[in-house]
């Protein structure tokens, strides 16, 4: 027979469980990834200071163009050019900047581009990790070694399952400001990651939001900006 108490007690305790899993549910529903940027910016809006002693800083509202480098033009990269830039100014929108009218002659342009490095692992890894080694003849293997010793001592290297390479990616996106007029470079800002995340467009806009943090008198020097990204 079993005892009232221990039906209430197991009862109670599936009760907590299955809160516990609801909950556990709920925040694995609204967690967030992290996206840690390198990120270095350069600002030359003056050649030299004016005469109260500081630059000059051009304050939000203001208007631009994007403006594109030859490779950018091509056909074959057209279409992923199109929609870093729409990423881009959806991240310059928030600083202030936004896209000239039509008609409209803007004082900057704006020049964006992304680029992917991909690995086949991360550069930490080595290719012979995680390998199984397996036992044959008079010899044996262990699970984890690429190599089985013979009943000799001889070392034979002799891998029983290749690995499984997980890739892995170097990213770095980069805003280039110049003065319309004269062509002049006002603002230079990179951010870089590298992670196994695949490309997203949340991805690249975390990576631009990085970039232009601080805009548009960032601090000198390397700095890390982390921004999270809803999963």
């Amino acid at each position: 027979m079993t005892h009232p108490t221990a039906d209430r007690s197991w009862s109670s305790l599936f009760r907590m469980a299955a809160a516990a899993g609801a909950l556990f549910a709920l925040s694995g529903c609204a967690s967030v990834f992290l996206v840690d940027n390198q990120v270095q910016s350069y600002a030359r809006w003056a050649d030299r200071p004016t005469p109260s002693g500081t630059a000059t800083i051009p304050q939000a509202p203001q208007v631009y163009r994007f403006d594109r480098l030859p490779s950018q033009q091509d056909q074959r990269s057209g279409a992923g050019q199109d929609a870093l830039e729409k990423l881009a100014a959806i991240s310059l929108a928030k600083v202030g900047w936004t896209p000239a009218a039509a008609g409209v002659t803007p004082p900057w342009t704006v020049e964006v581009s992304g680029a992917t490095l991909r690995l086949p692992r991360a550069p930490w890894e080595s290719p012979f990790d995680n390998y199984w080694g397996g036992g044959f003849g008079p010899g044996f293997g262990f699970p984890g070694r690429d190599y089985v010793v013979t009943g000799s001592g001889q070392i034979v290297y002799a891998p029983l399952f290749l690995r499984m390479d997980t890739p892995y990616y170097q990213r770095e996106v980069s805003l280039v400001i110049r003065h319309a007029a004269s062509g002049r470079v006002v603002y230079e800002t990179r951010a870089a990651h590298d992670g196994r995340w695949n490309s997203s467009n949340p991805l690249w806009m975390a990576m631009l939001d990085a970039a232009l943090r601080d805009f548009p008198a960032p601090p000198a020097g390397l700095r890390q900006v982390n921004i999270e990204v809803p999963r």
